[in-house]
């Protein structure tokens, strides 16, 4: 018994490596036991300042890890810190800090209580932060879970708003045929290669089992499927416009770019390094979904007059730009991925924060309505809302103009030019949405014809203040205009940017 116990060896652990993990779930559990006390001070001001203090520390700790050209495995390899998972790790906690103050006036949160909504805020990163680390299909799953299961709570988290209940339920039916699906994609890949870990996957892949095995092929197709829910991607996205308009506003903001992000993180590291070798099988495919997703998420959008849909429409649309770069599973591909995930996420935040201070003064609620004559009443509310939407259109000077190109050009270069010319048809289609919201909040009120939709999809105010002044809710306008101010300078100086991702290519050169 005493040589078997010294034989077994205990795992190597990267306690810095794990750090903003540590500090991501450390939080949550201490704003969960904060959150047992009452007092107004303690839930709307102490609880948001630890879980924000939480994410910092996360932020600072991804940044000392950050090592260009380095990959450390870490507990026997389950997981990878690299500039690829940090970068992504960087982008689920910015969106989680601008979801926690765009939560602030909130009444959703005093509903779900501001301990239980903050500490599934900060587990959902968490788990999005395994996922992007994941090198390994069990790791891949927990992850995977660890993000999806609180979205499912936090969706339905106003709980005396119907709309709401509805969207977590609609979530988590289809959340969880999504997982099922992944999860069954997951075990025939593990069926067909006899293991579990990306490296030793790729290394099965064309010795010990044929490229073209059915078994193998199939756990490809499903995982696929499985991840597409998650990204919704067409025809796979059915859920998205529903869930994004019942949900609370600041979740909605933080599921449309940090689960987008995670979904994309899991298939990269995937599909380019455990199933490279039969890129030939799934890019296809995915090209394929591409041209649907930008298709049918834009001609989706053209008709909505709720804008909460409109951007969920538009972030179907979106997914195809992002899924062009996994298709030609190249470097720059890879690269043009997480450069546009970057842009994506400052633009959309723009949007979905002058989405919350609407909603809570109009009685329209997030009906295009609500956003009448916004330049002339509030222009500090108009212009980032402005901004963000020629950024999405792919405007030049804005951050969606150079994501865009970068994708073209990484389209062109791994021989899928036809893609790139589906990306500029789909940034044409987009102008009759996009622009459409600028006009209702610039031009006269007869010079702007609305589309016609149910009265359901008229959703009352609600929130704390009662004022249309953008001065009763300083800290959303703050962030409309920092993520505003973040796409035109992205647009204009992207060299950081760049030089952020060409760190990303250069840690993970053998995965491609």
């Amino acid at each position: 018994m005493i040589d078997v116990l010294a034989a077994v060896k205990a795992p190597v652990i990267d306690y810095q490596g794990l750090a903003p993990l540590f500090a991501l779930i450390g939080g949550s559990i201490v704003v969960l036991v904060v959150g047992l006390f009452p007092g107004r001070v303690v839930q709307r001001t102490l609880l948001p300042l630890l879980a924000i203090a939480a994410i910092v520390v996360a932020i600072v700790f991804s940044v000392v890890n950050w090592d260009p050209g380095q990959s450390t495995p870490i507990i026997e390899g389950a997981l990878a810190i690299d500039t690829l998972a940090l970068f992504m790790s960087i982008l689920f906690y910015v969106a989680g800090l601008a979801a926690i103050v765009l939560s602030l006036r909130s009444r959703f949160v005093q509903e779900a209580g501001a301990g239980e909504y903050l500490c599934l805020l900060l587990a959902s990163i968490a788990g999005m932060t395994v996922a992007a680390g994941a090198e390994n299909l069990v790791t891949l799953f927990v992850g995977f879970e660890l993000l999806s299961i609180p979205l499912y709570v936090l969706c339905a988290s106003s709980v005396r708003d119907r709309d709401s209940l509805e969207s977590g339920l609609k979530y988590l039916v289809v959340g969880s045929v999504g997982s099922a699906t992944l999860l069954y994609g997951l075990a025939f890949l593990y069926g067909a290669t006899g293991s579990t870990d990306y490296s030793a996957i790729a290394e099965a892949i064309g010795t010990t089992v044929d490229a073209t095995d059915p078994l193998l092929l199939t756990g490809v197709a499903l995982a696929a499927v499985g991840l597409a829910f998650k990204a919704s991607v067409a025809p796979f996205h059915q859920w998205t416009p529903d869930v994004y308009q019942g949900a609370p506003t600041p979740i909605t903001a933080f599921m449309a770019v940090a689960t987008k992000a995670a979904a994309f993180a899991i298939v990269l590291r995937l599909f380019l390094h455990a199933l490279g070798d039969v890129e030939a099988d799934w890019a296809p495919a995915l090209a394929a979904l591409a041209v649907a997703t930008i298709l049918i998420g834009n001609v989706g959008a053209i008709g909505q007059r709720s804008v909460k849909r409109l951007l969920a429409w538009s972030g179907v649309a979106q997914a195809g730009y992002m899924l062009a770069g996994v298709v030609v599973g190249t470097q720059l591909g890879l690269r043009a991925t997480v450069f546009y995930l970057a842009c994506y996420l400052v633009m959309n935040v723009a949007a979905f924060a002058v989405v919350v201070a609407r909603e809570r003064v109009s009685g329209h609620g997030d009906d295009l309505e609500s956003f009448r004559d916004l330049g002339r009443a509030a222009p500090l509310l108009a212009w980032p809302l402005t901004i963000a939407m020629l950024g999405l259109a792919g405007f030049p000077a804005t951050a969606g103009f150079i994501g865009k190109f970068f994708l073209i050009d990484a389209a062109v270069d791994g021989d899928y030019a036809w893609l790139g010319i589906v990306i500029v048809v789909g940034s044409m289609i987009s102008l009759a949405y996009y622009l459409r919201v600028i006009a209702v909040m610039w031009l006269d009120r007869t010079d702007v014809k609305l589309p016609t939709v149910p009265p359901r999809y008229v959703k009352p105010a609600a929130g704390w203040s009662p004022k249309a002044d953008p001065k009763a809710q300083p800290e959303v306008v703050a962030i409309a205009l920092v993520a505003a101010a973040a796409t035109i300078a992205l647009g204009i100086f992207p060299s950081p940017l760049f030089d952020a991702v060409r760190d990303i290519g250069g840690s993970i050169s053998s995965l491609l």
